[in-house]
């Protein structure tokens, strides 16, 4: 076929993000690794399209949303199993002591399909119980184990530099699909599920158990903040005082940093000190975790960016 019987599409097509990811595995780029060159031709792509529509091109090219995600996919090894956890402060678990009528309430509440189950404390991850054990007692109207805890499914228990690719693998490998992150004390820092794996490629998944986004940070009167627990504290930091932020643990949420300051999940009404002089004032939360947060200013009225 001569250059003039090339097809309408062709100059088009030419210009896509695929042939230039294809070119990719035709010569040799030297030292420069797959992984830095296919990103590389994605932002190539993505500024010589700024304000396009986000949709693929009727050859068939990527649209916005798959290139994030193949961006996404791209970093996803570079996570461990401490980046993409639930932290200790946001999970949901069930102290093996509780009754039968407790555990059905923890799932109707909820609105998961597993929750791991402690004895005397969170360090102590016994197992984790499913829904579908529990519902057939439910549905049949049968009368449940005396002892509950013989339903316990067994969930993984990774490190917290477990790679998050790794953890994905052994979840596969292992048809579990709930892992509880250790810390370096081998004590409960968070838990993982499929769900929270991939999320960390195609964004955040919400169904319809999920509530209504809270605001993070609400400014109140007299210098007072209400915050989510969840809140990072690189966001404080930016938002409300610096001097939050400033810890040698490794946390990065609100929560988790009024749980190392108060070396336990404190009880609603707790009021924990922080060494710049604020006050954390736990407003909402259960026995395993705190949800929402009050901080009152430093009491000599400094102002928090002197």
């Amino acid at each position: 076929m001569s250059d003039t019987d090339s097809q309408p599409g062709d100059a088009e097509s030419s210009r896509g993000l695929w042939p230039a990811i294809r070119k990719l595995f035709d010569h040799d780029e030297g030292e420069r690794s797959l992984r830095e060159q296919l990103e590389e031709a994605i932002d190539e792509h993505d500024a010589a399209h700024v304000g396009e529509a986000d949709a693929p091109s009727a050859t068939g090219d990527l649209s916005l949303v798959e290139r994030q995600m193949l961006r996404n996919l791209l970093h996803f090894s570079e996570h461990d199993a401490d980046d993409v956890a639930v932290p200790r402060g946001e999970i949901i678990a069930i102290d093996a002591a509780s009754s039968w009528d407790e555990v059905v309430d923890a799932f109707s509440e909820n609105g998961h399909s597993r929750l791991p189950v402690y004895r005397d404390s969170l360090d102590t991850v016994i197992g984790m119980i499913h829904i579908k054990d529990v519902f057939p007692y439910l549905a049949e109207k049968r009368t449940p184990p005396a002892d509950w805890t013989v339903l316990l499914r067994q969930p993984l228990f990774v490190p917290q530099t477990r790679n998050a690719l790794d953890v994905l693998a052994d979840m596969r490998q292992q048809r579990t699909h709930l892992a509880v992150v250790l810390d370096e004390y081998s004590g409960t820092d968070g838990i993982i599920t499929i769900e929270d794996l991939v999320e960390e490629i195609v964004g955040e998944i919400e169904d319809e158990h999920d509530d209504e986004p809270e605001e993070m940070m609400i400014a109140l009167p007299d210098g007072q903040w209400d915050c989510d627990a969840r809140t990072e504290l690189d966001d404080i930091a930016e938002t409300i005082d610096p001097r939050l932020a400033e810890v040698e643990e490794s946390v990065d949420t609100l929560g988790g940093l009024t749980f190392v300051l108060a070396e336990q999940v404190p009880p609603v009404g707790t009021v924990v000190a922080h060494p710049s002089g604020w006050q954390i004032e736990v407003t909402d939360g259960d026995e395993t975790h705190v949800k929402r947060l009050r901080l009152h200013p430093p009491a000599n009225g400094e102002d928090p960016e002197s």
